[in-house]
C-alpha cells in the first residue's frame, strides 16, 4: 500500500480525480492509501464469490470494489453485499457511479500477500461499528476465513465448515469448496 500523508479532509479526498484509479485509493483516519494490486488468487476468489452470492439471492447483490463512504472514511472493499433497495440510483434508474454512503450489510475482504492483515481487519471493524452485519476476512494462503459479527468475537472457519452469511441470504458454501475455485485444471507451472 502507498500512504500519502497530508492534511486532506474526507471532502477534499472525494474531489480528487485520481481516487478511482486502479487499484483504488482509500481515505482512512486522515491518510490516503492505495490498495495493492490484486493477484490471481484474489481475483479468482472475488469473481467466483460474487457470482455465487448473486446466484443465491435476487434481493441482494455482491458488488466488487464499490466505494463506501461512511463514518469519516472512504473505503473500497473487495466485495460488498447490499440489498437491491439500498443501491443508489440516478434519475434514469441506473446505479450511480460514486458508490454508497453507508456501511454495507456484508463486507468481504480477500487478503493479498503484501497486505497488512491488521489494516484490513480495521476496515471490517469500522464497517461493523457503523451498521454492517457481517465481515469476512479471507486468507488464501492460510485457507481460513475469519468471520466478524457485531455481537460476538470473530470466528475462524476452515476445511469443510459451512460459511455463515447474513440472515437474508442462504449460500451453502464451505471453506474447502470456496478454496477449490483456485484450481485451474491444467499442468502446474514451474
Amino acid at each position: 500500500m502507498i500512504a500519502v500523508p497530508g492534511s486532506l479532509t474526507l471532502d477534499d479526498f472525494l474531489r480528487l480525480p485520481s481516487i478511482e484509479e486502479s487499484p483504488a485509493w482509500e481515505f482512512i483516519d486522515g491518510n490516503v492509501i492505495q490498495k495493492p494490486m490484486p493477484g490471481g488468487k484474489h481475483s479468482r476468489l472475488q469473481l467466483r464469490l460474487a457470482s455465487a452470492i448473486n446466484t443465491a439471492t435476487s434481493n441482494y447483490e455482491a458488488l466488487p470494489e464499490l466505494r463506501c463512504t461512511f463514518g469519516g472514511r472512504s473505503i473500497v472493499p473487495d466485495l460488498v453485499v447490499v440489498s437491491n433497495a439500498q443501491i443508489p440510483v440516478d434519475a434514469n434508474g441506473e446505479i450511480i457511479s460514486t458508490g454508497i454512503e453507508f456501511a454495507p450489510p456484508w463486507i468481504i475482504e480477500i487478503l493479498s500477500p503484501e497486505q497488512n492483515q491488521t489494516k484490513v481487519t480495521r476496515k471490517i471493524l469500522h464497517s461493523l461499528r457503523h451498521g454492517a452485519q457481517m465481515g469476512w476476512l479471507i486468507d488464501p494462503d492460510e485457507r481460513v476465513v475469519l468471520v466478524y459479527q457485531c455481537d460476538r468475537l470473530p470466528d475462524e472457519f476452515a476445511g469443510d465448515a459451512l460459511l455463515p452469511c447474513i440472515k437474508e441470504i442462504t449460500l451453502p458454501l464451505t471453506v474447502e469448496e470456496m478454496f477449490s475455485w483456485l484450481k485451474v485444471g491444467r499442468s502446474v507451472v514451474n
